[in-house]
């Protein structure tokens, strides 16, 4: 008996095992290929942790070596989580915890976030190393925020973005933005948090807490600005009970 492929019968048929068999292999494919997408993700967060303190460039760092490197200067059983108030959470590991996944859900409240905090050595320094995620423009940004052995003086910082306008927000991650924030202070002389301002008209080197923003990247610069703000506030309550 011949098949009329001219009726609805075959189409829907057809378009069945058509969505089937694409199926089971677009599941197949990523069921293969999540064991490699976790270890580039892995290595992305250590290659951003470094560069927040190292020139990694410079230094020949790279996805390549990027674990060996890692371990050189960070040790991950001195990295801690605390929760919304500054307080360590005992039996989390820092390395696991997602901030960008957290600060995707939306279900999830603000104090019911995770805080890591890695801790680095370098030439016989202490440094404190800082994740912050937020939203720029058009996606999310994210940084990693490096403390000297004061915990309160930014060293280092590194920033990046997923789709911000090149020549305008995406110069978040260029040099001469980051080290506009050196030197700068996240907490007085009193432990208390010194909140920062993403200014645009030239006041960031004259005034503490001030930053110079990107020209003609002013959502982007508030977004970093947001970012910091929200995520430096809980480790400024962490370290002033640690002194404490």
């Amino acid at each position: 008996m011949a098949v009329n492929r001219d009726s609805n019968g075959y189409t829907f048929f057809f378009a069945i095992i058509l969505v089937v068999v694409v199926g089971s292999s677009l599941a197949m494919i990523a069921g293969w290929t999540k064991p490699y997408q976790t270890r580039n993700g892995e290595v992305k967060k250590q290659l951003d942790i470094l560069s927040a303190m190292l020139d990694i460039d410079s230094l020949g760092i790279n996805r390549k070596n990027a674990e060996e490197e890692f371990v050189k200067y960070v040790d991950l059983k001195d990295a801690i989580v605390l929760d919304a108030n500054g307080n360590i959470k005992e039996g989390e590991k820092a390395f696991d915890v997602d901030i960008r996944k957290e600060f995707k859900d939306k279900k999830l409240k603000t104090k019911d976030r995770n805080y890591p905090l890695f801790v680095a050595t370098k030439e016989g320094k202490t440094f404190y190393i800082i994740p912050v995620i937020g939203k720029g423009l058009w996606g999310p940004i994210w940084g990693n925020i490096c403390l000297g052995e004061d915990k309160q003086t930014i060293v280092g910082a590194s920033f990046g973005h997923k789709g911000e306008t090149p020549g305008l927000g995406a110069e978040i991650s260029q040099k001469f933005f980051i080290d506009r924030w050196l030197g700068e202070k996240i907490s007085d002389e009193n432990g208390e948090f010194m909140k920062f301002e993403i200014v645009k008209d030239g006041s960031g080197k004259l005034k503490p807490s001030k930053v110079d923003g990107i020209t003609g990247g002013t959502i982007t610069s508030k977004g970093v600005e947001e970012m910091a703000n929200r995520g430096l506030s809980v480790y400024v309550t962490y370290f002033k009970n640690l002194k404490q």
